[in-house]
């Protein structure tokens, strides 16, 4: 059977990206029109109604993605896949609160934007126009979350996509790479916003405790119980329950809270009549959960309670195109939180951008900290990073070492294939890439233990580029796992 075909309009007042889209488009079949204005827009859908509209945000004569609610209601079948430029959480979530199936962030991968095209039509042709589309009303502005990487862009579409459910949410990513704002972030904008943000570190609580913690206890219960004292389930009734550090919950509380996750009813410590609780968890660690459970350390069926959606956070020297950002977002922040007005050099940003954060982005912040306090001048150079950052001695070490290793093995095969005696061949490119290229996958991939978006993210590519080069080289994910 045949790709399925529709109506598209494509709208963006860049005419390169109207003509390479709607010929990408066209060549699969779609019939294709394009705008370059939201003026242009109704006038071309007053007689021209789409399967599938393609809208930039930015436009010459407003914001486009103003409208396209009442689109929507006027023809739910109608599919709406959003561009644009402004890659942050707001732009993602406002895009998902406006009814949109598809967030792409520019530049965006051509092939990833057509097969979204191809799902949309799909979608549109099994419809029978009668899906509820819910509107969480209006945006929040202030994203705890910063950062345009692509990396970064993943995040923010898989929190838009799940601010409007109540599925588990599994948090993954190392420490100081901002696990809890991203509970917040989901919180902050779903529909129990209203109610309790209530979060629990599991490394901070004494293991005979936790349970206590958790579920409440009643008086007398244990020595200094003197009255009855609600749990964290209870404290955040109707709203979110955030689990932080979950790989260090000690295996009896496991086994109590996957009862509570199974029945939705908490009993506490010395109690003996369960109390229904109504939250929605979210749990975050920095620790490999697969692993804990092989050394049964971790309950495998809780696991799969609590992994529905999972969510992996970047490790800052994964993200250096935002570290300047960010840097610069932690200055605005501690001036208004009353410290010394600093700007960011660009020999500082450089220096910064450079350096592998051990300690992620709360390392990060409290440099900043540390500089616009301690910094006698109101503009943070290069020197003064250097001054409070060992970059020399700590950036470039393990990165040259490596560097050079690799470089010196490049250049004896090179040596090999064009040395006396050799007839050069005009393939050198394809050949060094046939045998760089698929160890590079295999140990990206090993690395985060098989998953590809998180390969992908690392590597800069897109999934579907990751997914053709692993059957380009025989490449198998199932089969790449850490330590294999």
């Amino acid at each position: 059977m045949g790709q399925a075909t529709g109506k598209i309009l494509v709208v963006d007042d860049d005419p390169a990206i109207c003509i390479v889209v709607g010929e990408a488009l066209r060549r699969q079949g779609h019939k294709v029109k394009t705008a370059a204005s939201i003026r242009e827009r109704t006038a071309l859908m007053s007689d021209f109604a789409p399967d599938v509209l393609i809208t930039d945000v930015m436009l010459p004569d407003g914001d486009g993605l103003e409208g396209v609610a009442d689109l929507i209601a006027q023809d739910p079948a109608m599919n709406v896949i959003i561009l644009s430029a402004q890659n942050t959480l707001n732009t993602a979530v406002r895009a998902t609160e406006k009814g949109a199936f598809e967030y792409l962030p520019k530049p965006f991968d051509l092939n990833e934007l057509t097969r979204a095209v191809a799902d949309a039509i799909t979608i549109r042709q099994q419809s029978d126009g009668d899906e509820e589309r819910d509107s969480l009303g209006a945006s929040n502005d202030g994203m705890p979350l910063v950062g345009r990487s692509p990396a970064m862009q993943e995040v923010y579409r898989t929190i838009a996509r799940v601010i409007s459910n109540d599925l588990s949410i599994l948090v993954l990513g190392e420490s100081g790479t901002g696990k809890e704002l991203v509970a917040q972030a989901i919180h902050g904008l779903g529909r129990r916003r209203a109610k309790p943000f209530v979060a629990i570190n599991m490394a901070a609580i004494p293991r005979e405790l936790i349970e206590a913690e958790l579920f409440g206890y009643e008086r007398g219960a244990f020595t200094g119980a003197h009255t009855r004292t609600a749990g964290k389930f209870e404290q955040a009734e109707g709203g979110t329950l955030f689990l932080d550090e979950i790989g260090d919950m000690p295996m009896e509380a496991q086994t109590r809270l996957l009862r509570v996750l199974q029945s939705g009813e908490v009993t506490t410590v010395g109690g003996s009549t369960p109390v229904k609780v109504n939250v929605r968890i979210i749990a975050a660690t920095n620790q490999q959960l697969p692993a804990l459970i092989a050394e049964n350390r971790f309950r495998e069926d809780l696991y799969y309670r609590l992994n529905v959606v999972p969510i992996s956070l970047p490790a800052l020297r994964e993200r250096g195109e935002d570290v300047a950002l960010l840097a610069r977002h932690f200055l605005d922040i501690a001036a208004n939180e009353g410290l010394p007005r600093k700007t960011l050099a660009d020999d500082a940003a450089g220096l910064l951008g450079g350096y592998h954060w051990p300690g992620n982005v709360r390392e990060l912040q409290n440099l900043m900290q540390r500089m616009a306090v301690l910094s006698r001048e109101n503009v943070i150079t290069g020197e003064i990073v250097r001054q409070n950052l060992s970059l020399d001695s700590i950036a470039g070490a393990h990165a040259s070492a490596s560097a050079d290793n690799l470089a010196a093995s490049m250049r004896e095969w090179l040596r090999s294939q064009l040395g006396v005696g050799q007839t050069p061949r005009e393939t050198l490119h394809d050949d060094m890439l046939a045998i760089v290229e698929p160890v590079l996958l295999r140990e990206t991939l090993r690395s985060v233990d098989g998953n590809q978006i998180r390969a992908a993210s690392l590597l800069g590519i897109n999934r579907n580029t990751l997914r053709k080069k692993l059957t380009d080289y025989g490449l198998n994910p199932a089969n790449i796992r850490q330590g294999e």
